[in-house]
C-alpha cells in the first residue's frame, strides 16, 4: 500500500462519512411526521418504549443522535428517567441496521440477479434518480428522497473505494500484527471504543472495521471485541450533549453509558471464558462484512436481552450516581432544549406544544381579567398581572427558538408552519396584554368608586359572553387543529365588530340623556374597544390555524370566497347576530 492508496482511502473514508450525514439528515426531514408519531408512543412500558427507539434510530440511522434527543426530551421534561432507559435500548438495536446495509458490498456471484443487490450495481441507478429529484423537482419531499439516494449512494461509494484501497492491506505485516494484537480483547475492546469516540458514531466505524475487513486479515476473535468497545466509544456524544442539563437529563445520558458498559463487561467476559476454554476455529476465521453485521446485532440484542429486566437497577444506579440536588435551580426544566433542534420535526412539535401551554396561560388571564370587571379583588389581578409576565417569557423563549429553527434544514410544511406559530404566538401575547388592560379598566372602576348604568352594564355583559365563546372556539381550533371551530371564529368576529359598533351608538345615546357618567363612560368605551380587538386577535390565530391546514391554497381568497360565496358563514353570522342581539338584553332588563 503506497501513499496513493492512503489518500484514497482517505478520500473514501470522508466520503463514507459525508454520505452517512447527508443521508442520515434527509431521512429526519423525510420522515418528520412519522417521528412526531413514534414520539406520540412513548409511554413507560418497556416493549413499546424499546419498538419506538429502534423504530427512531433505523429512521435516522444514528444511535447516538436517538440518545442526544432523548437527553432533550427529559431535559424538557418530555419524558421521564424511566421511558427514556427503554428509548436507549431500542436505539442501541435500531443502529444495526447500517451494518446490514453496508454487508451488501460484501456480495459475490456471477448470476445476475444477485449481482444487482451489490451496491456497485445498484448505486449508480439510486444516484441518477436522487439527481432528478434533487435538482429539477420543486417538491420538498422530492429533494429529501433526492438527498436520502444521493447520501446512500455516497455513502456505499465510500464504503467501496475503502475497500479497494485498504484491500493491499492483506501483504502488509505490520498491519496483520496490528490486528494479531488485537486478539487480546482488551486491547480490541479499547480500540473500538477509542475510534467510535473520536467519529462519535458506532455505525460509521462498524462501517470502517467491514471495510478493513476485506483484506482478510480481521478474523472473528478480533472484530467482536472491538464491535463491544465501539459500543462504549458511542456514548461520547450523550456525554457531552447532557453538559449543562439537568439532572435527569445528566441520568438519562449516564443510562446509555451503563448500559453499554455493563454489556460490555459481561459480554466480553463471557467471551474470554469462551475463547479460553473452547477456543472456538470461528474465532480464528476472516471476518466477513455479514458476519460483522451479525456479530454487532447479536451483541446488541444480547445486551437488551440482559439490561431490559433490570431497568430498575439502571434507574437506581444513575441516581446513585448524579443525586438529587440542593440546588433547586439545577432541578428545573428547560422549557424547549437546543438538543432538539438536530431533529427539526420533533423541535416544531414541542414549539406548538410551549405555545399551547401560552396560549392556556394568555386565556386564564382574559377569563380572569373578565371576571374582575364584575368582581375585582387583589389576589385576581395578582393572578392576571403573573400570567401575563408568564405569557411574555414564553414569547421571548419561542420566538428566539423559532428563529433558530429555521436556519436549519427542515421542510417546506415545517417552515411555514414555524412562521404561522410566529405570528400566532404574537396574539397569545397580545391578548394577555388586553387582558391587563381591562384589569386596569377595573381598577380605575373600583378606586374611582364609578359606576355604570344597569343597560351598560349587560350591554357589556352580553359582549362579554360572545368574547367568551370566541375565546373557546379558537382554543380549540389551535389545540386540537379542529379546522370546523376555526371557520366558526371569523363569522363570530364579524357578529361581535357589528355588536360593537351598535353598542357604542347606544353609549353615546346614553351619555346625550345622561344616564350614564362621563367619566364611567370613558372606562366603558375603553373596555368595549379592549374587547373587540381581543376578538380580532382570535380571528387572527384561527385564520393562521387553517392557513397551516391549508398549505398551498391562498388564504385571503380562501376567507373572501367564504365570507361572499359561502351560505354556511352567513347563515352562522346571522345566528350569532340573533344570539347577542341588545334588543334581547332590553327586553331582560324591561
Amino acid at each position: 500500500m503506497d501513499i496513493f492508496d492512503f489518500l484514497t482511502m482517505l478520500g473514501g473514508l470522508s466520503l463514507f462519512l459525508f454520505g452517512m450525514n447527508i443521508m442520515g439528515q434527509a431521512l429526519e426531514r423525510r420522515a418528520g411526521s412519522n417521528l412526531r408519531s413514534l414520539l406520540g408512543k412513548l409511554t413507560s412500558n418497556r416493549i413499546i418504549g424499546l419498538l419506538t427507539g429502534l423504530g427512531i434510530t433505523a429512521v435516522i440511522q444514528s444511535s447516538s443522535a436517538t440518545t442526544v434527543m432523548v437527553v432533550g426530551f427529559v431535559n424538557s421534561g418530555l419524558m421521564t428517567l424511566k421511558q427514556a432507559i427503554n428509548v436507549i435500548m431500542g436505539a442501541n438495536i435500531g443502529t444495526t441496521v447500517t451494518a446490514w446495509l453496508l454487508s451488501l458490498t460484501g456480495i459475490d456471484s456471477t448470476n445476475f440477479f444477485v449481482q444487482m443487490l451489490k451496491p456497485s450495481s445498484f448505486t449508480p441507478i439510486l444516484a441518477v434518480i436522487g439527481v432528478i429529484y434533487y435538482m429539477f423537482s420543486k417538491n420538498t419531499k422530492k429533494n429529501d428522497t433526492g438527498l436520502i439516494l444521493l447520501g446512500f449512494a455516497t455513502l456505499m461509494f465510500g464504503m467501496e473505494t475503502m475497500s479497494g484501497a485498504v484491500s493491499g492491506l492483506a501483504d502488509v505485516e505490520a498491519f496483520r500484527n496490528l490486528f494479531i494484537a488485537f486478539q487480546n480483547p482488551i486491547l480490541g475492546m479499547l480500540a473500538g471504543a477509542i475510534l467510535t469516540g473520536i467519529i462519535q458514531s458506532s455505525s460509521a466505524s462498524v462501517g470502517i472495521l467491514q471495510a478493513l475487513a476485506v483484506t482478510g486479515q480481521v478474523s472473528y476473535g478480533a472484530a467482536i471485541p472491538i464491535i463491544m468497545g465501539q459500543n462504549i466509544g458511542t456514548c461520547v456524544t450523550a456525554l457531552l450533549s447532557s453538559v449543562g442539563t439537568n439532572k435527569n437529563a445528566k441520568r438519562a445520558a449516564l443510562v446509555h453509558l451503563s448500559f453499554n458498559v455493563i454489556g460490555t463487561i459481561v459480554w466480553l467476559s463471557v467471551f474470554c471464558i469462551i475463547k479460553v476454554l473452547f477456543n472456538p476455529v470461528l474465532l480464528s476465521q476472516p471476518a466477513s462484512l455479514v458476519g460483522i453485521a451479525v456479530a454487532h446485532s447479536a451483541f446488541n440484542i444480547l445486551c437488551t436481552m440482559l439490561m431490559l429486566p433490570l431497568s430498575s437497577f439502571l434507574e437506581k444506579l444513575v441516581i446513585f450516581l448524579v443525586p438529587d440536588s440542593k440546588d433547586a435551580e439545577d432541578d428545573q426544566l428547560v422549557e424547549l432544549d437546543e438538543r432538539l433542534l438536530t431533529t427539526p420535526p420533533i423541535a416544531l412539535k414541542r414549539c406548538r406544544e410551549v405555545a399551547t401551554d401560552m396560549f392556556t396561560c394568555s386565556a386564564k388571564a382574559l377569563k380572569n381579567s373578565l371576571k374582575s370587571l364584575d368582581k375585582y379583588s387583589s389576589k385576581l389581578a395578582e393572578n392576571i398581572r403573573e400570567k401575563e409576565e408568564r405569557v411574555d417569557y414564553y414569547k421571548d423563549i419561542l420566538s428566539s427558538y423559532l428563529v433558530k429553527l429555521s436556519t436549519h434544514q427542515i421542510s417546506e410544511a415545517d417552515s411555514a408552519e414555524a412562521a404561522k406559530l410566529l405570528k400566532i404566538i404574537s396574539d397569545f401575547e397580545r391578548i394577555s396584554n388586553l387582558a391587563v388592560n381591562l384589569l386596569e379598566s377595573a381598577e380605575e372602576l373600583k378606586n374611582k368608586d364609578l359606576h355604570l348604568s344597569k343597560s351598560a352594564e349587560n350591554e357589556m355583559n352580553l359582549l362579554i359572553q360572545a368574547i367568551e365563546e370566541i375565546l373557546n372556539l379558537t382554543q380549540t381550533a389551535f389545540m386540537k387543529n379542529d379546522l370546523d371551530a376555526a371557520e366558526m371564529v371569523e363569522p363570530l368576529m364579524q357578529a361581535i365588530d357589528t355588536l360593537k359598533e351598535e353598542l357604542r351608538t347606544r353609549h353615546i345615546q346614553r351619555l346625550q340623556r345622561e344616564e350614564c357618567s362621563i367619566e364611567a363612560g370613558f372606562v366603558w368605551t375603553d373596555v368595549l374597544t379592549n374587547l373587540e380587538r381581543i376578538s380580532r386577535h382570535c380571528s387572527s390565530i384561527a385564520r393562521n390555524v387553517i392557513d397551516i391546514s391549508l398549505e398551498d391554497i391562498n388564504l385571503h381568497e380562501y376567507l373572501r370566497n367564504m365570507r361572499n360565496n359561502n351560505e354556511t358563514f352567513k347563515e352562522n353570522y346571522l345566528l350569532y347576530l340573533n344570539k347577542y342581539s341588545p334588543e334581547s338584553v332590553e327586553t331582560q332588563t324591561a
